[in-house]
């Protein structure tokens, strides 16, 4: 009785090991809508997201160009800030349909900011501009802590050059 048992056991559980899905779908990764502030990281007050979010917003009824902002604790299951970045933006993309001027991704917990999609603003703004507002305005508040000034003064500055 013992070796059925455990024979059937091995024919009901063992091809479910060789044919387990290993891959994780973006979808079950990514939120299913995106404003123009998403802090999943939650680093900013509901007041800090509001005010940034209406700035975006208006800000894209004046230069046609949608810059989005969003905070992740973890990439997993990515590597890193750049290939999560790269990701999410071909998601909302391709999935959600809103195409981004400026995808920014910021990380609290790994130390991490990243720009993605600048490209398509790239006759408005170069690469070394982009540093320069970077690390004049974005880096230097985000080591005091200050997370909203920092996103604030960047994309305040973003939004200048793109006009």
């Amino acid at each position: 009785m013992k070796k059925i048992i455990c024979f059937l056991s091995l024919v009901l559980f063992l091809p479910q090991l060789f044919f387990a899905q290993t891959k994780t779908e973006t979808q079950n990764i990514f939120a299913k809508s995106y404003d123009y502030v998403n802090d999943f990281e939650h680093i900013l007050t509901p007041k800090q997201v509001k005010d940034l979010n209406d700035f975006l917003k208006a800000s894209e009824a004046k230069t046609k160009s949608k810059i989005l902002i969003v905070s992740a604790a973890s990439v997993s299951p990515y590597s890193d800030l750049n290939e999560y970045s790269r990701h999410l933006d071909n998601y909302l993309f391709s999935k959600l349909k809103i195409d981004t001027a400026v995808l920014i991704v910021i990380s609290k917990q790994l130390r991490q900011i990243q720009f993605q999609g600048v490209a398509k603003i790239g006759a408005k703004i170069t690469d070394p501009e982009l540093k320069e507002i970077i690390s004049t305005y974005v880096i230097p508040e985000l080591k005091k802590g200050d997370y909203f000034k920092g996103l604030q003064a960047g994309t305040l500055q973003l939004v200048k050059k793109i006009e």
